[in-house]
């Protein structure tokens, strides 16, 4: 429920800034689905608190669902949940470390997305725009989030800074995210050919064992001749 409401959110709040010319009736509309799910998220935020046994350990542990409440752009991760559910349908295939690549992947490209609509809507006003369209936030973020960073489109307002100041924090926990994972699966195709080559070295020579086991008893049961 709680993932439909991020996606819901995600719309009408990218909605007014993609058709800056939409009507304001559907503008307020837009903003009074906004402060309601925030609501909906603080309900269910308050409640689970409240049934926790450790209301420590349950903020430690859901430090995101905070963030959720506090930063409003962050709400649309939510979403991020159906990468996981999706992962969830054939977990026999798909391994701990796969289903975690796809859930920061996911989260990082709605990051990207998210933070392109906030940096068009703080910069689209201001004097003399360097990011004036939609595309021009699309590139900004594609080239902040990988850290390349070609300096032809920049935040020039405050509020611009601050969300090039998270996508740079979110392009750098991918980059890590991903030589890990590369780490990850070398490592273990290592360490996968050095258990075949050992395994089939044993069962060589378990079977010459026993070939030699087999020729003894052959020998120990051959009748010999008398001596002269």
């Amino acid at each position: 429920m709680l993932t439909g409401a991020a996606v819901l959110f995600l719309a009408v709040y990218a909605w007014p800034i993609l058709d800056p010319d939409l009507p304001s009736g559907l503008v307020r509309a837009c903003s009074i689905a906004n402060v309601t799910i925030w609501i909906a998220f603080g309900l269910d935020y308050l409640v689970r608190l409240t049934l926790a046994p450790s209301k420590r350990r349950f903020v430690r542990g859901h430090l995101l669902d905070l963030a959720v409440l506090a930063l409003p752009l962050l709400r649309p991760l939510r979403a991020v949940r159906v990468v996981t559910a999706l992962a969830r349908l054939n977990r026999t295939s798909v391994s701990v470390r796969g289903r975690a690549t796809a859930y920061v992947v996911g989260a990082v490209g709605l990051l990207g997305f998210v933070s392109a609509l906030a940096v068009l809507d703080a910069e689209r006003h201001g004097d003399d725009p360097n990011i004036a369209s939609f595309g021009d936030a699309i590139w900004w973020a594609a080239t902040t989030i990988t850290t390349v960073g070609y300096g032809d489109r920049f935040p020039t307002t405050a509020e611009g800074r601050f969300v090039g100041v998270g996508l740079m924090i979110g392009g750098i926990a991918l980059a890590g995210t991903i030589t890990a994972a590369l780490a990850s699966w070398f490592v273990e195709q290592i360490s996968t050919a050095a258990q075949v080559e050992t395994d089939t070295r044993d069962q060589q020579l378990a079977a010459l064992v026993a070939e030699v086991q087999a020729l003894r008893a052959e020998l120990d049961h051959r009748p010999t001749s008398g001596r002269l």
